[in-house]
């Protein structure tokens, strides 16, 4: 469903705990002004700036922003080695504010696939703000949900194999405590699943976790996206019926 521009927003209690964000359009963005793509990544990191303060403000617990997706290796090397040094300024600048506002940086994903500079700006950002504890910024970086659950069922397959576990003990709570977002507990499936530019597909995103998320799609770009935007997909979140399968008495 597309939310509908508001001139002004007023929203309720009732703020979604985890927010997961597919952050398309950069490449899009930068084209239709004759710029190279690099430039829309460049802008689109300003605005994960910009929602992140937005999310926390309104007591949002958990940001989940797909940064980096296991398939995005197949794109030009130019624009690969442009996206690998991103996380390298972006918390570099970023990172005395987090901790400011009490914002802890974490990462979902396969880590050690990514270039050694890029794993230590990485690893000094969820070092530096591990004492946060307003909102958890959570980057899906290297990340591909198929990827996540095969690495999922071997690790099971490994436990029953050295007699850990039974096949009988295999359940939902099991399942998801061997998933790259165990480290969430509760908060680990998204309330609100939000994509940019238009497209409405899921992208091997999340997808054991994204069972019961609202899914909301807006046509702006990312770099085009700003508070006021976030704010009128979290109303059209707050419209929602969410039931998780039962029906209200």
């Amino acid at each position: 469903m597309k939310a509908n521009q508001q001139s002004k927003i007023t929203l309720n209690e009732n703020i979604p705990n985890h927010v997961a964000i597919i952050m398309d359009g950069n490449g899009r963005w930068a084209q239709r002004r004759f710029m190279p793509r690099v430039a829309g990544h460049k802008r689109g990191m300003e605005v994960v700036k910009t929602i992140t303060k937005a999310a926390s403000s309104l007591g949002v617990r958990v940001l989940t922003l797909y940064a980096f997706s296991t398939e995005n290796w197949k794109r030009p090397q130019d624009e690969v080695s442009f996206l690998m040094k991103l996380p390298i300024t972006f918390f570099d600048t970023f990172v005395p504010e987090l901790i400011e506002q009490g914002v802890r940086v974490k990462v979902t994903g396969n880590i050690e696939g990514l270039p050694q500079a890029t794993q230590d700006a990485v690893n000094r950002a969820i070092s530096d703000t591990a004492h946060g504890t307003k909102m958890i910024l959570n980057f899906a970086l290297n990340y591909g949900s198929r990827d996540e659950l095969t690495q999922m069922t071997r690790s099971i397959a490994q436990q029953v194999a050295n007699g850990e576990i039974v096949p009988e003990a295999i359940d939902e709570e099991l399942i998801a405590r061997n998933l790259q977002t165990s480290f969430l507990g509760d908060l680990a499936d998204p309330d609100l699943l939000i994509r940019t530019s238009g497209e409405e597909r899921i992208s091997n995103f999340l997808l054991w976790q994204i069972a019961y998320s609202e899914l909301v799609f807006t046509d702006t770009l990312w770099p085009d996206f700003n508070e006021q935007t976030f704010m009128e997909m979290i109303k059209e979140y707050q419209k929602r019926d969410r039931r998780f399968g039962a029906i209200k008495k």
